[in-house]
């Protein structure tokens, strides 16, 4: 019959488990305002506001939820005394 193959799979174990389990994580590509906490907010909105705004942050080149994030900061300044 056929033998298995040389190679390893995906989830092979690594060399050195104690170094891999030590080591720090990466950073998170996530850096804004230093917001270690966000909320998340859900709205209705049609289908064809949400293609249009699809649209808009792909031809921007960001993703939705950072375009929207960035467009209710400008909407919504923090002001001097709040909190954030």
């Amino acid at each position: 019959m056929s033998e298995r193959s040389p190679k390893r799979g995906f989830a092979a174990r690594p060399a050195d488990p104690e170094s891999w389990v030590k080591s720090a994580e990466p950073p998170s590509a996530r850096t804004n305002d230093g917001a270690a906490f966000t909320a998340r907010l859900t709205i209705d909105i049609t289908p064809d506001l949400r293609g249009r705004i699809k649209i808009v942050a792909f031809q921007r080149g960001v993703t939705v939820a950072d375009m929207l994030r960035g467009l209710l900061a400008r909407e919504f300044p923090t002001t001097e005394g709040d909190p954030s």
